[in-house]
């Protein structure tokens, strides 16, 4: 009884687990994105080409997305609040390392090794997230979890660049991850979150999933369409983030400091306002029709096609950044509601493997090669017409999240995640 009672007077509280995961969440992003901001100055030291600083930014996503699928695997299965302790620790040490790499092919090794420690926590966090927070708040909780995004991910571009310019750019890596060396242990005396105990009575838990449940993911239709729908948004939002820049400099003629400035700022404003409005919107309406987060997806991404159409093909240059700011913000309203159905769509027992497999999926068919892709067509052409296949990627992504909505009409036409009473149990 007494253990019992310690344990509950040691339990974190909702508010400051979201807090804490939220804080590491922007950490995450930082550390994966100083390296941005420092771009320019380690291809000065190690003579590297434009090529090479494509593979420099890019080879993150080799210990990321591979990684994954196996981190969701240990998710389902083991302690949770370890598994983020050692997530956190090993990009820390990546990052720190970076500011050590004495050559090229070292800084490449260290930022997979960033790469596998953030897979380990993004796949597992949101997991954690839903098992605390129950079903009508839970979307809030994940908005205000991925808030992180656009503010870490701008953190890391100002705080890379300000530190660079005063004491180098192996410092900016040094900084960046020296507070995840200590934030790692900052959940360890803390019970674990008890799988599903947001939905399952007291003295019930969730089974290990098998391998059976595992692939049948692939033949779950709702979760496949969130999925397909956010590979496109993937595919184009990071064709824009490794392109956006130089389109801004040829079609516009800004400098890359003024692009810089727009696209960090927008990001930042966008990000924020797009997050919060569609996450907290799509809870208020999910209270009155159950297919809300998905229709909140399709019209956010439906309504960006014909704004990044105009921002690529007008040419008034504050009209165009009018029109990229205003896709930015309509395609962060879904930053909360994807999530929510990656989980929401599968078995509580499969949660991190499910989110573990979409990070596989979106970045194998998406971010991996779309800048490649959008490269390619404009050495075939010009960056401004390459540019212009972005807004009819999102029309896909439109249609397979329309179709995800439609289910909804008919009950049992999709396969979903199975009530908590269905699911079976382990005393």
């Amino acid at each position: 009884m007494s253990n019992s009672l310690t344990s509950s007077r040691r339990s974190l509280s909702p508010f400051w687990l979201l807090c804490i995961l939220t804080g590491l969440n922007l950490f995450n992003y930082l550390d994966r994105y100083v390296l941005n901001a420092v771009r320019t100055p380690i291809a000065k030291e190690f003579h590297i080409s434009y090529t090479a600083s494509g593979v420099m930014m890019t080879v993150f996503m080799v210990g990321y997305f591979i990684t994954a699928p196996f981190f969701g695997y240990l998710g389902d299965r083991f302690s949770r609040k370890w598994l983020i302790a050692f997530g956190i620790f090993v990009w820390s040490l990546g990052t720190i390392m970076t500011g050590f790499a004495a050559t090229f092919t070292m800084l490449l090794a260290f930022r997979i090794l960033v790469g596998v420690g953030e897979a380990s926590y993004a796949t597992i966090s949101p997991s954690l997230i839903s098992d605390t927070f129950g079903p009508e708040k839970r979307n809030n909780a994940l908005t205000i979890f991925y808030v992180a995004i656009p503010v870490g991910s701008a953190l890391g571009y100002v705080l890379g660049g300000e530190i660079s310019a005063v004491w180098g750019w192996r410092h900016a890596f040094i900084l960046a991850g020296l507070p995840g060396l200590f934030l790692a242990l900052i959940l360890l005396p803390f019970p674990d979150v008890r799988r599903g105990q947001s939905e399952l009575a007291a003295g019930h838990a969730v089974t290990k999933p098998s391998w059976q449940q595992y692939f049948e993911l692939f033949k779950n239709l709702r979760y496949q369409l969130v999925v397909w729908g956010y590979v496109a948004y993937t595919f184009a939002m990071g064709a824009f983030a490794a392109w956006g820049p130089t389109f801004l400099e040829e079609a516009h003629g800004l400098s890359t400091a003024q692009a810089d400035r727009f696209l960090g700022g927008t990001l930042v404003v966008a990000g924020l306002l797009g997050t919060f409005v569609g996450g907290f919107a799509a809870t208020a309406w999910h209270k009155r029709n159950r297919a809300a987060y998905a229709w909140v997806l399709a019209c956010s991404i439906l309504s960006a096609v014909p704004a990044a159409f105009a921002a690529f093909l007008v040419k008034d240059t504050m009209w165009s950044m009018v029109f990229l700011a205003s896709a930015m913000f309509l395609l962060f309203l879904g930053t909360g509601p994807v999530n929510t159905l990656i989980i929401e769509t599968v078995p509580l027992n499969l949660r991190a493997s499910a989110m573990a497999l979409c990070i596989f999926m979106i970045h194998l068919f998406g971010d991996l090669w779309s800048p490649l892709i959008v490269g390619g067509l404009a050495d075939l052409s010009s960056l401004n017409k390459a540019v212009m296949i972005l807004p009819l990627v999102l029309a896909i992504g439109g249609a397979f999240w329309t179709s995800l909505a439609l289910t909804y009409r008919q009950p049992g036409s999709a396969q979903t995640a199975k009530p908590a009473s269905a699911q079976k149990l382990s005393l």
